[in-house]
């Protein structure tokens, strides 16, 4: 398998050269592999039940012969990976989705029987499932692995071919995951693509059959912008501002760990990460405190740590910092974690929380995918509900309270892409939901049978003998018996 790399400049060359000239030979890689599995598919429109299962088993495998090395390549890219967040949150997902889709592909695929009704009688009707060719995979930096094997184990499932591209924020993990892939499939089934921002915005902009696509809103509106222009269908994976809502009637100590570990996971580097929390004044420091119990429990330092991730890049640590610089400056109080600071020369950061927030503060109008966890006050619930609903539609939004009525007041009069009850993050693990946004955190949804769905064509197939009942209502209409029927038919 052939996979796109970035080619090594000569010194002669500048650097806009060097930069054009590996953009133009990676586009025209990519066109390449684009028409190569395109011929490929058309060789092989519909593989068979044990084709996609053999696929996914291979998947699986190469995996797991290359977990430690992708481990240690995030690790690397992060410049600090805990390995248990490598382990739980890429691996574990990774496994449990190629295992779901594998145990459940012959019922997926199985045709859909269909209702005729009786004025269309004798015939039959039934929906098949067609993969519907070459998908094109988006993958961001925050999971590198587990964002780009779902929707690969989910375009297999479907009998699709895929390409694949990934961040080039995470240079190590993509580029051994790009020999990974080389290693289990032929070029013609999966191939990656790597390689900067251009390389990215002509890669959505070529005339696949579906993409899939992870990542920011921002970004999301030209990758559908680019589509659009081949009428390609995309289902976009975006993120938002995910609230928590907390009730009086749950123990403030449950709900103060259950979203820590939720923030802390990845160090907050999570689209459905809780991004704001809302309280009820007389709560509100008792789960200030005991949040910062419940991650002192977790990580009683973050200092040298193996067990708490580092925020990706230079890049992303500036921007949070500025996000508590502005936050200080327009009035915020901020509780840190473990009271440290960071001194072992990392992209480590602790907790912080931000009490105070107000509207006019940068933390509260742009997604923090990042450790820093607003406190906002509310009187009552439906202030809350009413807070949630003036926003954009969020990714996720989580509840916790325990009454039943209050809990099916917040799902009916609210919209988000997901919710946990009494909980976070982990709706995303059951691969017998759909998960996907609305609105500006996404649209579309893929995992398990409706990410099956989302990628093949659902035909409809509609089936007759010699007898041919549409007789009755053929022209000229100049007997009673036409006449008539045309009036019943109709309704008239």
């Amino acid at each position: 398998m052939s996979v796109t790399e970035i080619d090594q400049p000569t010194e002669t060359r500048s650097s806009d050269q060097m930069t054009n000239d590996i953009s133009t030979s990676q586009i025209a890689g990519m066109k390449s592999s684009l028409e190569a599995q395109r011929q490929a598919f058309q060789k092989q429109p519909s593989p068979s039940l044990q084709e996609r299962r053999e696929w996914l088993k291979k998947l699986k495998e190469g995996l797991k012969k290359h977990q430690k090395a992708l481990v240690d390549a995030m690790n690397r890219d992060f410049e600090g990976r805990a390995e248990t967040d490598s382990l739980l949150a890429e691996f574990m997902p990774s496994f449990t989705s190629i295992d779901y889709c594998s145990k459940n592909l012959a019922k997926w695929m199985k045709p859909s029987k269909r209702h005729v009704s009786i004025t269309l009688q004798p015939a039959s009707a039934k929906v098949i499932y067609q993969p519907l060719g070459v998908v094109g995979i988006v993958v961001p930096w925050n999971y590198p692995l587990f964002l780009a094997v779902g929707p690969l184990a989910t375009a297999l499932a479907a009998g699709n071919r895929a390409m694949i591209k990934m961040s080039e924020f995470t240079p190590a993990t993509s580029k051994l995951f790009a020999e990974v892939i080389a290693d289990i499939f032929p070029s013609d089934l999966v191939t990656v693509i790597n390689g900067e921002a251009e390389v990215g915005a002509a890669f959505t902009a070529m005339p696949f059959d579906h993409i899939l696509f992870t990542g920011s809103t921002q970004v999301g509106r030209h990758v559908m912008s680019a589509a659009a222009k081949n009428l390609t269908p995309v289902t976009l994976e975006l993120g938002g501002k995910s609230p928590v809502i907390i009730d009086d009637d749950f123990p403030i100590q449950e709900v103060a760990e259950r979203v820590c570990y939720g923030k802390s996971l990845n160090a907050g580097q999570t689209c459905v990460a809780p991004d704001y929390i809302l309280v009820k004044k007389q709560r509100k420091e008792e789960f200030v405190e005991a949040y910062l119990k419940a991650f002192s429990s977790m990580h009683p330092s973050v200092n040298n740590s193996k067990n708490y991730t580092a925020i990706i890049n230079e890049r992303q640590h500036e921007r949070l910092l500025s996000h508590l610089e502005d936050a200080k400056s327009k009035g915020a109080e901020i509780r840190v974690g473990n009271n440290e600071e960071i001194t072992d020369g990392s992209r480590r950061l602790p907790p912080h929380l931000i009490l105070n927030a107000t509207e006019d503060m940068s933390v509260m109008q742009e997604e923090i995918f990042g450790p820093l966890l607003p406190i906002i006050e509310i009187d009552s619930i439906d202030e809350a509900i009413q807070f949630v609903n003036e926003r954009a539609r969020p990714l996720a939004l989580y509840y916790f309270g325990e009454n039943r009525a209050t809990q099916d007041k917040v799902l009916t009069q609210t919209h988000s892409g997901g919710v946990c009850l009494n909980e976070t993050l982990f709706h995303v693990a059951i691969d017998d939901m759909p998960f996907g946004g609305v609105g500006p955190s996404g649209m579309g949804h893929y995992h398990g049978h409706e990410g099956f769905q989302t990628l093949s064509k659902a035909k409809a197939v509609f089936s007759k003998g010699r007898f041919n009942s549409a007789r009755f209502i053929f022209p000229p209409y100049n007997t009673w018996l036409k006449k008539n029927m045309i009036k019943f038919l109709s309704g008239s």
